[in-house]
């Protein structure tokens, strides 16, 4: 599978998708989520979107991964109004103050709590919201379900450890994302479902690890650009991969 050829660096023209586009961001309260909808919503080509958060200021748009049913609503919601064009999945944890959970540098730093929420946050969650979302897609032309994903999710590509929770969670959201290309190519072969690596963000996720960076910290906004970017390129035979901001395609 070739990497996404289309010029990346900060082009959302979106010309490959149809006009007067639906859009459903979830997570945008986190920073590119925040980004990627200010983008879409200033967009010509998008007429409407739709935007959720676990804090959002509307109580109807907000969603609780522990509670299945607030995803369900949202889907029954979204169901009533027109087909989606593109569908994005911003929400992801690493570390959590509040409840002492920090990527383990050792196995001795494993616990049941920091992983079943590395779990719930980074795959059970993006897995319910395609659950409830993926069948509302449109039909008879592109289509788009991104899901933020991670490099340290690829398993053939981990040669320094730890961050054992994250990594496996990851993992799993790209099993999930392959999975539902595969049963989405068969009753909506226009459909694209991938997984997206937006690079090191400045956002709180990376904050805690921003001192030790050898690479490139992007802003939010030029993250959002880069990763709307990669979407406007991917086709149909990208669907299940997982992809870099760079258009590289991340392996297994």
């Amino acid at each position: 599978m070739s990497e996404v050829t289309q010029i990346i660096k900060g082009m959302d023209q979106l010309n490959s998708l149809p006009d007067a586009m639906r859009v459903a961001i979830f997570g945008t309260n986190g920073g590119i989520g925040e980004a990627v909808m200010e983008r879409l919503s200033a967009h010509p080509k998008v007429k409407t979107v739709e935007s959720f958060s676990r804090r959002h200021p509307d109580p109807t748009r907000r969603f609780d991964f522990r509670d299945e049913a607030s995803l369900a609503h949202i889907g029954e919601a979204l169901a009533q109004q027109d087909p989606l064009h593109l569908v994005i999945v911003a929400t992801g944890m690493l570390h959590d103050q509040d409840q002492q959970i920090h990527p383990e540098k050792s196995l001795k730093q494993l616990t049941h709590e920091g992983m079943s929420t590395a779990f719930l946050v980074n795959t059970i969650g993006p897995a319910l919201i395609g659950k409830y979302t993926l069948p509302l897609l449109a039909k008879n032309s592109k289509t788009v379900f991104a899901a933020i994903s991670a490099r340290v999710g690829s398993i053939s590509d981990n040669q320094l450890g730890g961050w054992h929770s994250y990594r496996a969670a990851k993992a799993a959201l790209n099993m999930m994302i392959k999975g539902f290309a595969l049963e989405m190519k068969r009753n909506n072969p226009d459909s694209v479902i991938i997984g997206l690596h937006p690079g090191t963000t400045d956002t709180g996720l990376s904050a805690p690890f921003q001192s030790s960076l050898r690479h490139t910290l992007f802003p939010p906004n030029v993250a959002a650009g880069h990763l709307l970017g990669v979407i406007d390129g991917v086709e149909p035979y990208h669907s299940g991969s997982v992809i870099a901001w760079d258009g590289q395609i991340i392996p297994a």
